[in-house]
């Protein structure tokens, strides 16, 4: 039976959707499948260890069938789940992304370091703001409306575990995703040596 598409808590089939929403949207928000030859590796970093560590703090969008087509994830406490990531995680995907040996030649080797440095989540500048967040919809999904339900829910989810703030990275030239956090209420931070990214906060209280 098909229903209306909404918003809807995290399931375990969820897990290859979750893998193919990030990957199609890895490239500054477009397709990154082509860039990728494993396209689980981006996943592995951004998506699948978030649903795994913390599925309490995962929603989808759902198509109306059961497919989910966009996300919102993330955690309450970075540092804690940077030590989860290190201990529960990176075990079980080390053997199949091995850390590559010398300076990273291709993105596939860049993601790969990332991957296997958890560490880099921890910044001093963001320790106010100790939660963290990814959020991704297919292109057919965006601009109507389900990213801001999303984001919402997950606001509402970290409010109600008593986390007030909350940041995010992304890529500085990706310009539409900045309008979207600028209208949500992101403001941006100053980390330094931030590299192509950057870093957004906002609390965690919604207006009714």
């Amino acid at each position: 039976m098909t229903s209306l598409p909404g918003l809807r808590p995290y399931r375990p089939e969820d897990s290859a959707a979750l893998s193919d929403i990030c990957i199609r949207t890895a490239a500054g928000g477009g397709d990154a499948r082509d860039i990728y030859p494993d396209h689980d590796l981006v996943p592995s970093i951004f998506a699948t260890p978030y649903a795994e560590l913390e599925p309490d703090l995962a929603f989808v969008l759902d198509d109306g069938t059961g497919r989910a087509v966009g996300y919102i994830l993330g955690t309450a406490d970075t540092p804690r789940f940077v030590k989860e990531y290190r201990e529960s995680w990176l075990p079980g995907v080390a053997d199949r992304y091995p850390l590559p040996e010398g300076p990273p030649l291709t993105p596939a080797d860049e993601m790969t370091a990332l991957l296997h440095n958890p560490e880099r989540m921890v910044l001093p500048e963001l320790a106010g703001h100790p939660a963290h967040l990814h959020i991704d919809l297919l292109p057919d999904w965006q601009r109507k409306g389900y990213g801001k339900g999303l984001m919402h829910t997950f606001l509402a989810a970290l409010n109600a575990k008593g986390v007030e703030g909350v940041h995010l990275s992304m890529l500085t030239s990706n310009t539409p995703a900045r309008a979207f956090y600028d209208r949500l209420g992101f403001t941006e931070i100053h980390v330094p040596d931030p590299g192509p990214v950057s870093y957004l906060v906002r609390g965690t209280k919604v207006d009714s």
